[in-house]
């Protein structure tokens, strides 16, 4: 069973870590960070509770518990997404400060080379931004923005979520039928 870490950050956009979360589940050991914000966000824009990540396979942790088994390098992963990523994390984790849970994990995954994925979703971007994203891809995560495609014909916003989750999920390698391959 694959073990990924999934970071959901105070940006908008908590619908792509819950249906990361949603696909993932039930075939991957999942363990959960969820920064402060995240809770708001997951009440105003889904109307959830960090209780709806408590499952079979998930251990959720609080930001703050920076002494966590996943912020060390013995604890084996095959990835770790922060998405929504914020911009005030990503600007922490390309600054190596580490000091929250989501931070340090980042950093781990980088110093041992693991995948590290970084949804954005924040528009426009500052030239800050864009200098802390290139710093990152830099150094060996992947900046995968939350930008859906409309080659598929999307009939719904589910429709759009899928694509942006779709590729998360290409990413870490893990099969799925969320969205049909591109067909010119």
């Amino acid at each position: 069973m694959k073990r990924f870490i999934i970071a959901i950050t105070g940006a908008s956009g908590v619908c792509y870590a819950k249906r990361l979360f949603d696909v993932l589940q039930p075939q991957a050991e999942l363990h959960v960070i969820l920064s402060e914000r995240s809770g708001e966000l997951l009440k105003l824009e889904l109307d959830l509770t960090s209780k709806y990540f408590v499952k079979e396979n998930v251990t959720v942790y609080k930001n703050s518990k920076i002494n966590a088994s996943i912020a060390s390098g013995s604890f084996p992963i095959d990835g770790m997404v922060v998405i929504p990523a914020s911009m005030g994390t990503i600007g922490r984790i390309a600054a190596g400060t580490s000091e929250s849970l989501i931070e340090r994990a980042a950093d781990v995954a980088l110093k041992e080379r693991n995948k590290l994925i970084l949804v954005p979703r924040e528009t426009p971007f500052s030239q800050i931004h864009l200098k802390n994203m290139l710093r990152l891809d830099q150094a060996g995560a992947l900046i995968l923005p939350a930008n859906p495609a409309f080659y598929q014909n999307p009939q719904s916003v589910d429709d759009l979520v899928d694509f942006v989750v779709a590729r998360v999920l290409d990413q870490l390698a893990v099969d799925h039928d969320l969205t049909e391959p591109y067909k010119p």
